[in-house]
């Protein structure tokens, strides 16, 4: 089975892409420098907004979440897993890990990308303030489409 959502957020000029194990995308409207994993604000939802549908394939641990980021021409994919640890319940948050830890920030874990390993362009573009689209694409092998 698969599921498919769109997160639309934008940039910020404190946007730095430099965090070594998380990247994140936020609903909040503002950034510190502080924030250094963070790449999207203003997103028009959180984990707790996610479909249903697309909440209940992710949280197995035969999950695979593909993430397209995509702002200004420039585009990146991400290659995570989902788990039955996953509880997607932070209302503001969503949060792509290298490692395994799981919260309500969490919707991907062994990442294969972090905030510093994004092309260097995009992040430039984020500097910008432009939009950036975050395709969501969860996939259960075996399970049919």
């Amino acid at each position: 089975m698969e599921a498919q959502e769109i997160i639309r957020c934008r940039g910020h000029p404190l946007v730095l892409g430099t965090h070594p194990t998380t990247f994140e995308v936020t609903c909040e409207e503002h950034l510190t420098e502080n924030g250094n994993c963070i790449i999207g604000i203003a997103a028009d939802k959180g984990c707790v907004g996610l479909s249903d549908h697309f909440r209940s394939l992710l949280c197995h641990n035969d999950a695979v979440l593909v993430t397209r980021l995509e702002s200004g021409g420039v585009t990146a994919e991400v290659h995570a897993k989902g788990s039955d640890r996953l509880t997607l319940d932070h209302p503001t948050d969503l949060v792509w890990r290298r490692s395994t830890f799981a919260c309500g920030r969490t919707i991907g874990i062994s990442s294969d990308a972090v905030a510093a390993t994004l092309p260097r362009e995009l992040i430039a573009r984020l500097r910008q303030g432009e939009e950036i689209v975050v395709t969501l694409t969860v996939t259960r092998p075996g399970q049919g489409s």
